[in-house]
């Protein structure tokens, strides 16, 4: 019988030729840090339901949480955690532990990178557990002697989006690199990946031990080229809030710009509550490594360029979506800073942006709404907030499951009227569900996103038939136009609503027209423009900063 780690590296190389579609690369498979880090773990430990010979399971078979973790109960992966003491566990550092997410739509597959020890831990030092119980993944450290539980942090990823587009519905195989930061462990430890099935509850996807002595875990100096700039210095990084800007897109004959766009958006961060009132809870840094070429990727236009994190319009499908698959150098290029939080700025004047829990958010500079989508995006990346609109078109598909609550703080399926989600901050008196002005607007959002369709496709086809810049240009005045109007109609529709400023469950939200609410009418997370957060959103994101601030 073959020993637990020979058994798992035999999974692996039989695993190879079945992702080869997958676009692995680096060493995910059969690499000297898997044979030496990963010493004892079984496919038992890894899913306790695989059987010798299956490569991968179905995300959608119910483990329970005794097999998820043994310290959790029931509904509550992470509720009233334990307080943690960093100095009997961990040292000052911070750990990254780089893996690769491969699967579908049913399967999916965590494999181990690289391990590395890298500068100053920048998360707090008292809350190590994280009781948010959001996202779609957890990662969970655990001591090696004692069993316990001393480090964990919920996040969505880039895979995990993948999951719900037509085509991981169809089957196709993709190869995401992530990577987990965690406190620096004095002595071993049982690293673990978990994710939720369409239940939301857990299950395992990796586990392995790691060394921190082991001479495979590489402790190489940061990559040189990269320029730090300190934008706001409040104090120490365990009892801040740690952000990197990362420049993207901007070429060395560009620094006058960086700086001035850095200036601008740390401004626009601080106009916009919770952050003006907590600003001394905050480490500010810019971090710029000169790219090749100004702006970013846009497939849909047929442009490429040479930047430094290879960020790109057209992810998932989605023309305006904005992300970057280059884990490994945004990774380096933030590492010459402690950071709990990564703002991806891009040198470019289209709309387009991301945000994803606990991963980052991207935003372009230079587009008519910069401010909202800045700080829109980053209430997805850092706070864990929902998008609430619910007409624009996106690529997934039931990105959230009927008939089961959503995680984030700001939207619910309201499975039960009587006890809503946030109904200690609803308006006395108001209905739930709340009956508010939803078939006017449907009308006019959905005639509106019907033209900007439009609009979009003959743009991107005449920049990929090489159109005379001029006409282009008349075209795109024409929909920075006739987004400008519509942003106004809607300000003026809602605004005029008998429910404005009130909280209560407005249907649509999270993509759906029906079947999920939010808790206002409007919001910095439903529609364009300078507007703040509803309440429940400003108490999220409110709770963050407190959370990495302690």
């Amino acid at each position: 019988m073959k020993s637990p780690a020979i058994l798992f590296l035999s999974v692996l190389a039989l695993a190879a030729p079945q992702f080869a579609q997958s676009q692995v690369k680096g060493r995910a498979f059969g690499s000297p840090l898997a044979h030496s880090l990963y010493t004892r773990a079984s496919t038992a430990e890894v899913d306790p339901r695989v059987k010798p010979g299956a490569l991968t399971r179905d995300v959608n078979t119910r483990l329970s949480t005794a097999e998820m973790d043994p310290q959790t109960k029931p509904g509550a992966p992470a509720a009233a955690p334990a307080a943690v003491d960093f100095d009997r566990y961990f040292v000052d550092q911070t750990m990254r532990l780089d893996y690769f997410h491969i699967g579908n739509a049913k399967e999916e597959l965590v494999t181990l990178d690289q391990v590395h020890i890298q500068g100053l831990w920048a998360g707090s030092r008292k809350n190590l557990l994280d009781d948010f119980d959001n996202g779609r993944y957890y990662v969970k450290v655990y001591d090696l002697d004692s069993g316990k539980l001393i480090f964990s942090r919920g996040f969505d990823a880039t895979f995990g989006e993948y999951q719900t587009t037509d085509a991981a519905l169809k089957g196709i195989k993709r190869t995401y690199h992530e990577s987990a930061l965690i406190p620096c462990p004095q002595k071993k430890i049982k690293f673990t990946v978990e994710g939720r099935d369409r239940q939301y509850a857990f299950h395992p996807l990796f586990s392995c031990e790691i060394d921190p002595a082991a001479l495979t875990v590489l402790r190489k100096p940061v990559s040189g080229g990269v320029k730090v700039f300190e934008l706001l210095k409040s104090g120490d990084p365990h009892r801040k809030v740690d952000v990197a800007f990362i420049a993207e897109g901007y070429t060395l004959k560009e620094e006058a710009k960086l700086r001035a766009d850095l200036e601008r958006f740390v401004q626009v961060f601080f106009k916009q509550e919770p952050y003006k009132s907590l600003k001394d809870r905050f480490n500010l840094y810019g971090v710029w490594k000169p790219s090749d070429e100004s702006g970013c990727d846009e497939p849909g236009h047929g442009s490429f360029k040479a930047t430094a994190v290879g960020a790109t319009f057209d992810s998932l499908g989605s023309e305006r979506y904005v992300l970057t698959e280059d884990n490994k150098s945004l990774r380096d290029i933030a590492a010459h800073v402690p950071y709990d939080a990564l703002f991806i700025m891009i040198n470019h004047k289209r709309y387009g942006g991301g945000g994803i829990y606990n991963l980052y958010c991207t935003f372009t500079v230079d587009n008519q709404w910069y401010e909202y989508l800045f700080l829109h995006e980053l209430g997805h990346s850092f706070a864990g907030l929902a998008d609430e609109y619910y007409t624009s078109d996106v690529a997934y598909n039931e990105f959230y499951p009927k008939g089961v609550e959503p995680r984030e703080a700001n939207i619910t399926a309201l499975l039960d009227p009587k006890a809503l989600k946030w109904k200690a901050s609803a308006s006395p008196g108001i209905a739930v569900p709340t009956p508010w002005e939803k078939d006017e607007f449907d009308r006019n959002d959905l005639a509106y996103q019907k033209v900007r369709r439009e609009i979009n496709a003959k743009i991107a086809s005449m920049k990929r038939s090489g159109a005379p810049a001029a006409e282009v240009a008349k075209v795109e005045e024409e929909s920075e136009r006739k987004s400008r109007e519509q942003a106004e109609w809607v300000d003026r529709f809602l605004a005029q609503s008998k429910f404005a400023g009130r909280i209560g469950a407005f249907e649509g939200a999270g993509y759906a027209a029906k079947g999920l609410y939010r808790p206002a009418v409007d919001c910095l997370m439903f529609t364009k423009g300078a507007k703040p957060f509803c309440k429940i959103c400003e108490e999220a994101v409110r709770r963050r900063i407190q959370f990495f601030s302690e």
